[in-house]
């Protein structure tokens, strides 16, 4: 999806004049359109196929092994649904091959692609487990994400060191022990 960069820039100088500023005054004259273009990098995940480079990088092995694949402290942000304001943290993703295995390197632009967009940080674990089971056929799949987020710190709350975990398993890793001993792995950093 293209971003209008025109129509952003247009609202944001609306915003600047509802709140009593001048968007012409130097230090504003630009803002409109360093917004448009920062926003066209933030939700640049709006309308993309989070599983197109798992697809792209999925190759068959000749021994799979079905032990999980678990990629830890994955930094990512994104923009509050509710708010338009930033969250960010770490995430841990981990998955079990069938037959296909991926990059590593995938995991990382899959969280990018689908936190890029305007979210709630519980659905960005449910998409990215999802694109593990479409993308390369992931018989489970398991994302910790533990973030900071700016609606709680810089307005309401002001909670500045509050952090929200949020977890989601599918499939055989949403059993138990399996999940219980995946967590742990994350956690403790041995692995």
């Amino acid at each position: 999806m293209a971003i209008d960069r025109d129509r952003i820039a247009a609202a944001v100088r609306e915003i600047l004049v509802a709140i009593g500023e001048d968007p012409s005054r130097d230090g504003l004259r630009e803002t409109p359109v360093r917004v448009a273009d920062a926003m066209a990098e933030l939700y640049a995940g709006v309308g993309a196929d989070a599983t197109a480079g798992l697809r792209d990088s999925a190759s068959t092995a000749d021994v799979v092994s079905h032990d999980p694949v678990i990629v830890r402290d994955l930094s990512f942000r994104s923009m509050c649904e509710h708010h338009l304001l930033p969250f960010h943290g770490v995430a841990h993703i981990a998955y079990e091959p069938t037959d296909t295995v991926v990059g590593l390197g995938r995991l990382a632009r899959v969280l990018d692609t689908i936190s890029s967009r305007p979210q709630v940080q519980e659905r960005i674990g449910i998409e990215i487990c999802d694109a593990l089971t479409a993308g390369v056929g992931a018989s489970g799949a398991l994302v910790v994400l533990d973030a900071r987020h700016d609606c709680v710190s810089a307005r309401g709350a002001k909670q500045t060191e509050a952090s929200a975990v949020t977890v989601t398993a599918t499939g055989s890793f949403a059993v138990e022990p399996t999940r219980s001993a995946l967590l742990t792995l994350i956690g403790r950093g041995d692995g």
